[in-house]
């Protein structure tokens, strides 16, 4: 094991906290909350998170969120990753939370939101870790559900410093939430939007343009148009990749393959981050440790994506050289 994709000071920036769900504390709050899985253990349920593409992957992601109802139970979810992950010195995390995904199923908006919030204040103190809160509107559902959500989000406007856009992406383009993304950016919330990763170019334009977004989440998919990349490196506009993600999902077939290394290569702002770790094998620490070994990526390589997560981070300038200088 090369200790430095553990010991490196990095930030993440494209984590779903929903996705930090291990089949240990699965059942832990079925067991709390009296929910039925359809798993008869923990083993059954790690067997399970096998996925042959995005969807299947959301299938099992949305049914595991139902144990999750109580503003404990967020809170529990969102201190244990924080464990984790200080154990592999991430000093600043952004996370996205799916406030679809718990209000549909009737878990208020303040539950989900109060109980992640207060873990991620813990973790400041007692882990000091650094945190920002991402709302994410869930791309498959209209954008009338994304206002309904959204005007819920403005009453917690001092806990939430982005909006987002994640979950089915073929055949949800960006376009569909222009209005919603409008009226985010006039309240003073920062934009981000997955886009490029099974989706063509032009979803990572449409974010770009029509968004506007602050960072494209995935990316993967922008070296098919050279103009987009020439666009990429010259604004550096920053692409949070999730390598063990996009294996596990297929959007590449072996690490080998993956274009990670061609886009530092290129000098776009890559960062390399987790996604959904409970159900992809790995945290942020074996994302790094995975490419370094695979991809062959130096030290240096290593050193610049690390420094790379600090200043793509919605950090200010002085905390971003306050941990650059770590």
């Amino acid at each position: 094991m090369n200790n430095l994709s553990f010991t490196l000071p990095k930030a993440e920036l494209h984590l779903h906290i929903e996705g930090t769900l291990e089949p240990e504390l699965m059942f832990k709050l079925a067991q709390r909350n009296n929910i039925n899985l359809p798993f008869s253990s923990v083993e059954e349920a790690r067997k399970a998170y096998q996925f042959t593409n995005l969807q299947s992957f959301l299938n099992i992601y949305y049914q595991g969120a139902n144990v999750l109802q109580t503003q404990q139970d967020f809170y529990d979810l969102t201190y244990a990753y924080l464990t984790k992950v200080s154990e592999q010195n991430v000093r600043h995390t952004e996370i996205f939370f799916d406030p679809q995904t718990h209000t549909d199923r009737g878990i208020s908006f303040e539950t989900v939101i109060n109980g992640i919030y207060n873990a991620l204040e813990t973790g400041k103190k007692e882990l000091n870790i650094t945190s920002k809160i991402i709302l994410c509107f869930l791309r498959h559902l209209s954008e009338k559900k994304a206002f309904e959500t959204f005007e819920k989000a403005l009453l917690f406007r001092d806990k939430i410093i982005g909006i987002g856009l994640d979950s089915s992406e073929v055949g949800n383009p960006p376009s569909k939430f222009k209005n919603v993304f409008d009226q985010a950016r006039k309240a003073g919330f920062l934009t981000v939007a997955h886009a490029g990763e099974e989706g063509s170019p032009e979803y990572i334009w449409e974010a770009i343009n029509l968004l506007k977004v602050s960072r494209i989440d995935h990316g993967v998919r922008c070296l098919e148009d050279a103009k987009l990349v020439k666009y990429l490196r010259e604004t550096q506009l920053p692409l949070t990749v999730c390598p063990l993600s996009n294996l596990k999902l297929k959007v590449f077939n072996t690490m080998k393959d993956h274009n990670l290394k061609k886009l530092l290569e290129l000098g776009l702002c890559v960062t390399v981050n987790s996604d959904d770790p409970a159900y992809f094998g790995g945290y942020i620490g074996e994302n790094f440790q995975t490419i370094q070994e695979e991809l062959l990526l130096t030290d240096e390589q290593m050193y610049q994506l690390a420094k790379n997560s600090f200043q793509a981070s919605f950090l200010s300038q002085e905390e971003k050289e306050k941990l650059l200088k770590i």
